[in-house]
């Protein structure tokens, strides 16, 4: 993954910054799943940081489950940020790169749906979890390899490649922390149906998360790929997402 690419994916997430929240139903979900599991732990108030923040689903929650509490809302895309409500407190940063030294060290990290377009995935949450504050709360949710097995699976059918993107492995996200700062760890499993396969993958170009290393197909490849699907009289896509909650 190079810094070119990573760029490409910012610039296309800001592209569909206007029509994001109308179409990230997944994303939604876990953010409300995620505020509550913050809300039930008690985490101490202070100064709450939510990474790659997008349009602020996961941020807007937060700070509605927790009356005045501030969250800074931190993104690579300005077109993003600026979906924000007028008083929210945002920064551009490009979250490939470490985290600023802030002048308080964050009680709460939270991240949703980011890790995995980050050069590394598992090198990053380890330095996430390194800048909390002692005892602070780092809480992600993440899609991880297992996910879009009939995307997978309609590939080699079709003898074409998958260009779906790579997710990070759970073992791998895990070896990075300590087990003992584990406090919650959920493997979420979330499938869609539709009419017809390739409008399965529609969501996820209307929000900007189409990016992939790999070449695109062209249209013929791509009917193929169709007629391929494992269940294409009601066909399907599933993700796997994990939740983790950490405490240093």
């Amino acid at each position: 993954m190079t810094n070119t690419w990573s760029q490409r994916v910012v610039e296309r997430f800001g592209r569909s910054a206007d029509r994001y929240d109308g179409a990230a139903n997944l994303q939604q979900s876990m953010a409300r799943q995620l505020a509550e599991r913050c809300r039930r732990q008690s985490i101490p108030r202070g100064f709450w940081v939510d990474l790659g923040s997008g349009t602020g689903l996961l941020a807007d929650d937060l700070e509605r489950l927790h009356p005045g509490q501030t969250v800074l809302r931190v993104d690579g895309s300005d077109a993003m940020l600026r979906r924000h409500h007028p008083t929210a407190r945002t920064c551009c940063l490009d979250l490939n790169q470490p985290l600023p030294n802030w002048s308080s060290a964050p009680v709460l990290l939270s991240s949703s749906f980011v890790l995995h377009w980050l050069t590394s995935p598992a090198t990053f949450l380890q330095h996430w979890y390194e800048r909390l504050a002692e005892g602070g709360w780092l809480v992600v949710a993440v899609p991880v390899a297992g996910s879009f097995q009939q995307w997978h699976q309609a590939a080699e059918r079709a003898q074409l490649p998958c260009t779906a993107l790579r997710f990070p492995e759970v073992d791998d996200l895990l070896n990075v922390v300590p087990r003992s700062a584990v406090r919650h760890q959920r493997l979420h499993c979330f499938s869609r149906r539709a009419q017809r396969p390739l409008e399965l993958l529609r969501p996820m170009r209307t929000i900007g998360a189409s990016s992939s290393t790999h070449p695109g197909l062209g249209p013929s490849q791509w009917r193929r790929l169709a007629r391929a699907w494992p269940d294409a009289e009601t066909p399907s896509l599933t993700w796997h997402v994990l939740s983790l909650m950490l405490q240093r």
